[in-house]
């Protein structure tokens, strides 16, 4: 008896299986993460497509040597009279290195201005938002070294318009902001010889502008010179003058000045590091020409007149 009785206790247990679940938590990962590579592959292409369509329509404005000014072709834009000569554009009615006092004014012939004597110091224009209105002679001084100035009126600007253009400043090489109370539009860009005025910051031409001009080596005087000004104070400028001139102003053509031969281009102007002194960096051989303009000169704000004798405007949708 005690010996059966140690057998029936001596048997193994019976294994009972369990059944085994999907593992809902690993599959639900990798879908999470599959889900998130799909998105960000999207995001990515959409991205990239975009960069490539927008790429692909300002190629025509990319200017080369066979398309030195693509800019002539924007409708509305105004652009000086100019010469080619040794394959670099030159806007006669513009004299480069052509030099002012800090308490002297220039008799421009378009406001905001594009060209012609300047302040020997020049705004600081590398992504520079100025949110004071700068004296115009310290403005005219970036546009001979290749940048663009963005003026803005901002009484008549759009809600929405002031932060698209501080976009398109903020953090960028030889570009310039500033507002200018007496503006006749919204909204006005310039170049060297070169200017575009607009109603609103969305138009397609401002891109074409910049990518036409901005650095352009065919179209701008002083090759090489920056656009650093650590001597210009960007938090109190010298101030926006309004009004007309007074008969005392410079003229336009330079009359009485001399070309400011200390605008020698050196191998550290090249590559950027020009003293920030405002002396420039273009020799005297890069004075624009020597013609004088027949075009009387505007008064600062006023609407401008029509086609001048030394300059077009090209096309008819944009305002004046």
């Amino acid at each position: 008896m005690a010996s059966g009785k140690k057998s029936r206790n001596s048997r193994p247990a019976p294994v009972v299986s369990r059944r085994q679940g999907l593992p809902w938590l690993t599959i639900g990962a990798v879908v999470a993460v599959v889900a998130l590579i799909g998105a960000i592959f999207v995001v990515v292409y959409s991205r990239n497509s975009e960069n490539s369509a927008a790429a692909d329509r300002l190629a025509p404005w990319v200017p080369s040597e066979e398309n030195k000014d693509p800019s002539v072709n924007i409708p509305g834009i105004y652009v000086g009279a100019s010469v080619e000569e040794n394959g670099v554009i030159t806007f006669p009615k513009y004299k480069a290195a052509l030099h002012v006092e800090s308490t002297e004014r220039v008799a421009y012939d378009r406001y905001p201005a594009v060209g012609g004597p300047h302040d020997g110091v020049w705004a600081a224009c590398n992504g520079v938002i100025y949110t004071q209105a700068v004296r115009e002679e310290n403005m005219v001084h970036p546009l001979e070294h290749g940048a663009i100035w963005i003026a803005y009126n901002p009484d008549t600007i759009a809600d929405g318009d002031l932060a698209i253009l501080e976009g398109l400043v903020r953090n960028q090489t030889f570009m310039v902001l500033s507002p200018y109370p007496t503006l006749d539009q919204p909204i006005s860009l310039q170049s060297w010889g070169h200017q575009l005025k607009l109603q609103s910051a969305s138009d397609e031409r401002i891109q074409e502008f910049i990518t036409a001009l901005k650095q352009n080596q065919y179209v701008y005087p002083e090759i090489g010179a920056t656009c650093d000004q650590p001597s210009f104070d960007t938090e109190n400028p010298p101030p926006f003058v309004p009004g007309a001139p007074g008969a005392d102003a410079i003229p336009l053509d330079g009359s009485g000045l001399t070309s400011d031969t200390s605008e020698v281009m050196t191998d550290d102007t090249a590559s950027g590091s020009e003293t920030a002194s405002g002396t420039g960096s273009a020799t005297s051989s890069e004075v624009s020409g020597s013609g004088t303009s027949s075009e009387s000169a505007e008064t600062s704000g006023s609407t401008e007149s029509a086609v001048s004798t030394s300059g077009s405007v090209l096309g008819t949708s944009a305002s004046q």
